[in-house]
């Protein structure tokens, strides 16, 4: 019988096959295989979990291989594995299991991290039984795919030594996919889009007065757009932003098995075992950047890996240190970073959708017709510096939010029909159904050449965007955010080709005037 063991560093781990030979000699226990003392350790944890639980331990002289030889293996989760392959020694069998669990020393079982990794791994490697502790279980039964894997929960050591012998006490996991119930039943389709259902703290009909910004962060929803709003305190760009989640859709399985390994890995993974709505990650404005871009022994999941697929939500954007903000470019340009430690290297998949909030200045009152603002101009002109102009030029919408006046506010508020989360979704579901079509990715990630093939436009259009980039001196980058900004917006028209209007509220949101005019 061979025994695996998943040894976790970075976002790929690796199985560690355990080995264990009797041989004559004084009664002892050796490990080799360059283990940290953690597992060294496991010596008299599992020579006294076996003995605990009335299992006869062998006489002879043990030696404990774990290979490969030259990966250093860390952590307790070995304690499990490294005891059923001392008891299972003199059995022969051409049986493949993975193993994980640590052990305390009356043969409980604890629950250990990352194990949805590690049956991923397994799974990839042909191996498809698992032997996991009873809390484990269920995250050992989530990956999906063609391939199955048979996962057996065991609450103690005698429970798993007695049961690994028998086959049939494996439960074969529940195939997990769109058509086989991966969302929950109370989930809203719309365009063939599944959406969770939208909570009362979560929806856009108590936002008032901000029909702007709430307008943007649709089109951001519905192509994937990265998003920047700046006003004065007290507007309502936390409150908005923080709604953004509501439009947004479920997760595929492909990416929410992506998203559960990442959350596995960092031991983050909920009870309720894989994650399928997009994650919302708001990091404070102390985050290192080690904290941002992941790190550490093990190749720890950083806030940017941890938001793959879903928001990385930067309120109060200026005050996070510049370092931390400019370590965004690469990630934001290639949806992947690659963390290198002690000689290894790990790719992180960190495709997130950006969302920012700022003050105009330190004070909160540059441009505000109401209040003074007490900022000088160095002070403004280095507060704006923290974000670099590579940085901006990957946020292809803009908003200034301006306050509601008191005197107006009732106004507002009786007047202005404030749209719903459930009928923001409607385009945003028409507009995804679109691009899933024609090219299998939101506008955001289209390449130069994608833009090209997918971007039509009417002479209108593409005259205006002429004057645009004449006008406001757009790079080529900002130039083609337009143009992605104005294909999600006829797409949510369902529009196939960009139309002169479209392409005008496209350059309004990119380099926006202060009332938000027209250029035509």
């Amino acid at each position: 019988m061979e025994i695996f063991c998943f040894s976790p560093f970075g976002y790929e781990g690796a199985l560690v096959k355990v080995e264990v030979d009797l041989r004559r000699g004084i009664p002892a226990v050796d490990i080799v295989g360059l283990a940290d003392s953690a597992i060294k350790e496991s010596r008299e944890r599992m020579r006294s979990a076996i003995l605990n639980s009335g299992l006869d331990f062998p006489p002879e002289r043990v030696l404990i291989n774990l290979s490969p030889a030259d990966l250093k293996k860390e952590g307790a989760g070995f304690d499990l594995a490294i005891a059923l392959a001392v008891l299972c020694a003199k059995e022969k069998s051409e049986r493949k299991i993975l193993v994980m669990g640590e052990l305390e020393l009356n043969g409980t079982i604890r629950p250990v991290k990352s194990v949805h990794a590690a049956v991923s791994t397994a799974l990839e490697k042909g191996i498809t039984q698992c032997i996991v502790a009873d809390e484990n279980a269920r995250e050992a039964r989530e990956p999906w795919g063609t391939k199955r894997m048979k996962v057996l929960g065991a609450a103690t050591l005698i429970q798993a030594a007695r049961q690994i012998a028998c086959e049939d006490l494996f439960i074969e996991k529940i195939e997990s996919c769109e058509e086989h119930g991966l969302y929950p039943e109370n989930s809203i389709c719309i365009e063939g889009i599944c959406f969770p259902p939208v909570t009362e703290e979560s929806d856009f009909k108590f936002v008032r007065g901000q029909s702007r910004l709430v307008r943007g962060l649709q089109i951001a929803a519905a192509g994937g757009h990265n998003l920047m709003a700046y006003g004065p305190p007290g507007c309502g760009k936390t409150l908005s932003l923080s709604k953004f989640s509501s439009l947004l859709p479920y997760l595929t399985s492909q990416q929410s098995q992506a998203v559960t390994r990442i959350h596995s890995v960092a031991g983050l993974l909920p009870p309720s075992g894989a994650i399928i709505k997009p994650q919302v990650r708001l990091p404070h404005q102390t985050a290192s950047v080690e904290g941002m871009c992941g790190g550490g022994p093990k190749c720890m999941p950083g806030e940017i890996s941890l938001a793959h697929k879903g928001v990385l939500f930067l309120d109060e954007a200026a005050e996070f240190r510049s370092s931390v903000l400019q370590m965004l470019r690469v990630p934001m340009e290639t949806g992947s970073i690659t963390l290198s430690r002690a000689g290894r290297t790990s790719v992180f998949p960190a495709d997130f959708q950006l969302l920012m909030s700022a003050n105009p200045c330190p004070c909160g009152n540059y441009g505000s017709a109401e209040k003074i603002c007490l900022c000088s101009a160095h002070a403004v002109d280095l507060y704006w510096r923290k974000f670099s102009g590579p940085l901006l030029d990957r946020v292809d919408i803009r908003i200034r939010v301006d306050s509601v006046s008191p005197e107006n506010h009732d106004v507002a508020r009786d007047t202005e029909e404030s749209a719903s989360s459930s009928q923001l979704r409607m385009q945003v579901a028409k507009a995804r159904a679109m691009q899933k079509k024609r090219q299998n990715k939101l506008n955001a990630k289209l390449t130069a050449s994608e833009i090209r093939d997918y971007c039509a436009m009417t002479k209108d259009a593409e005259e205006l965007l002429h004057a645009a980039e004449s006008q406001f001196d757009l790079s080529q980058r900002a130039a083609a955010g337009c143009t992605k900004l104005a294909r999600t917006i006829s797409d949510m028209k369902e529009e196939k080709i960009i139309s002169a209007k479209s392409m005008e509220e496209a350059v309004n949101l990119r380099k926006p005037s202060g009332d938000g005019s027209g250029l035509i």
